[in-house]
């Protein structure tokens, strides 16, 4: 029996963008959902080319502007408000570093996954093309888990009112967008 092609990675509602700190955490769940697209491509021995060119747009536009996201505007205001005590600069460091190997990572993965669309192979078929897909997927979701456990959670604690709203004009300019001034 064929197996069923993933589910589509959700959409965030714009009005996020007013919270960003929220965005960021629903931002971090569509990262998820594209981890777990991954590892059911990789486990998939059935070509499904939709999941699979998700991935590939998913990885091409959005994680590269969640990436910018987070390091010219999200870790740079915590650098700023983060007290002593909070010791977030290793963790940042930690993830800043993660954020240029994804780079490299990102390239590998959408390469193979290029290359199974074009031969309309499953990529779960290529042993190599699975472990690749395998070690990115489990590598973004202990980032994830960092950011979510660590970063966010100072970040609701030490960014101003202020930070929050440049922060949230930014991620929308980013995207093209207009943010409209809240009820």
């Amino acid at each position: 029996m064929p197996s069923a092609p993933p589910a589509d990675i959700e959409d965030i509602p714009r009005e996020l963008l007013h919270e960003p700190l929220d965005w960021f955490f629903a931002e971090h769940y569509r990262h998820r959902q594209l981890c777990r697209m991954i590892e059911e491509v990789a486990a998939s021995h059935v070509f499904h080319a939709n999941p699979i060119s998700q991935i590939v747009d998913f990885i091409r536009y959005d994680l590269a502007l969640h990436v910018i996201d987070e390091e010219e505007d999200l870790f740079p205001l915590l650098r700023r408000r983060a007290l002593p005590e909070d010791e977030i600069e290793n963790v940042l460091g930690r993830l800043s570093a993660e954020h240029r190997a994804d780079v490299t990572q990102s390239q590998v993965v959408r390469e193979r996954l290029e290359s199974a669309l074009k031969s309309q192979r499953a990529p779960g078929l290529d042993p190599e093309a699975k472990s690749v897909l395998l070690a990115f997927a489990r590598h973004e979701l202990r980032h994830l888990a960092l950011e979510n456990a660590v970063v966010l959670p100072i970040a609701r604690l030490r960014l101003t009112a202020a930070d929050l709203t440049a922060l949230s004009r930014r991620l929308a300019a980013r995207r093209g967008l207009v943010l409209e001034a809240q009820p």
